[in-house]
């Protein structure tokens, strides 16, 4: 798990803080409550509607803005307030904590919510605890600073330690991993791919040339079915310089899932590349092996729902229309469309519900 990873983890509960602490600045602690406990509730229901989940951090980060911003107005003593932050961040540092130093993963399962059917090999979680650990003590340093900040230092060093000092950091982080990643692909352009074996787990990587040449190295990629409110189903014409099965006709997306990818960031990623699309909802329909005279694959399957073509297919792809299923059936076994795809017509599409007055 890269920093970046984490930050993404632990970045959405910790807004509400940052939000009174700019609000306070402004207009006092009684408003700065009031500002920072609607942002907290607004940020709840757009996660739920968005993600169809409470999350419990922003929950319990809003929940904690509000008991002890009325201790502290009550009792007319911001101690209670200042506090707030050291607690927030002694439960992070048990999260890190727990995840670095005992056998159960809390970050790690927290953030593979999107990459079901692919493991870690036991180096890669060593890699992975390594980051982990660096945080925890990163989280550490800065919850007992905000603690002492609390008590012994002016309320604008506390400000300034509890939530300006704490994006600092984490921004620096993210700077040197970023110019990291920068520079590694400047010394190495192959792209890779991971190996798998038949459970998902990573086993190894292979470079995209070493995926097709026979090897039968097993490696994931995903499918996307896009259909409209009619039932149609949009298909892709292959480009005549593809590699494998050059002007044939193909799902509307198809994609390798690169090395240290997961399957929602490759979907969404190829999405854009082929189609010109963005935040097109989807939903996971299932997975399959897949094995032709070149390639050994494990097919993630999606599928979504759009009524018109007003996107631009990148120049991989030659044209784009929606087929009826009728029209499909007409056209099997004629070299028409990929051997992959015809599989799928038969074995997945037909069990996809699709309610053309819902779409």
């Amino acid at each position: 798990m890269k920093a970046s990873g984490i930050i993404k983890t632990l970045l959405p509960g910790l807004l509400p803080l940052l939000v009174f602490i700019v609000a306070d600045e402004l207009w006092g602690t009684e408003i700065g409550l009031y500002v920072a406990t609607g942002f907290g509730i607004v940020q709840l229901a757009v996660i739920y509607f968005k993600e169809k989940r409470l999350d419990k951090f922003v929950l319990y980060d809003t929940l904690l803005i509000v008991a002890l911003g009325l201790v502290s107005i009550l009792l007319h003593n911001d101690i209670f307030f200042k506090i707030k932050p050291g607690v927030i961040g002694l439960i992070l540092v048990g999260i890190l904590g727990m995840s670095a130093f005992s056998s159960k993963n809390i970050m790690m399962m927290m953030s593979q919510r999107y990459m079901k059917g692919i493991e870690f090999n036991d180096e890669q979680q060593r890699m992975m605890t390594r980051t982990i650990k660096l945080m925890f003590w990163i989280f550490l340093g800065h919850t007992i600073l905000v603690f002492y900040s609390a008590f012994f230092m002016s309320k604008e060093a506390w400000a300034f330690i509890s939530g300006v000092l704490f994006y600092i950091v984490f921004g620096v982080l993210m700077l040197i991993e970023f110019v990291h990643n920068l520079l590694t692909r400047k010394k190495n352009t192959q792209e890779y791919l991971p190996e798998i074996d038949t459970d998902g787990k990573i086993i190894g990587r292979m470079t995209r040339s070493e995926a097709h040449n026979g090897s039968m190295k097993l490696h994931p990629v995903i499918h996307l079915h896009i259909f409209n409110n009619k039932g149609e189903v949009l298909l892709q014409k292959r480009n005549k310089n593809k590699l494998v099965q050059p002007e044939k006709w193909d799902t509307a997306v198809g994609g390798h899932i690169a090395l240290g990818e997961d399957i929602e960031t490759a979907l969404k990623r190829e999405t854009k590349e082929e189609l010109g699309l963005k935040n097109l909802k989807h939903n996971f329909i299932t997975k399959y092996f897949w094995q032709s005279d070149i390639e050994k694959e494990l097919v993630f399957v999606f599928m979504a729902d759009i009524n018109e073509i007003n996107f631009k297919p990148n120049d991989e792809v030659d044209d784009v229309k929606f087929w009826s299923m009728k029209e499909i059936k007409n056209q099997l076994n004629k070299n028409i469309f990929t051997p992959n795809f015809e599989l799928e017509y038969k074995k997945i599409l037909p069990n996809i519900k699709i309610k053309p007055k819902e779409l």
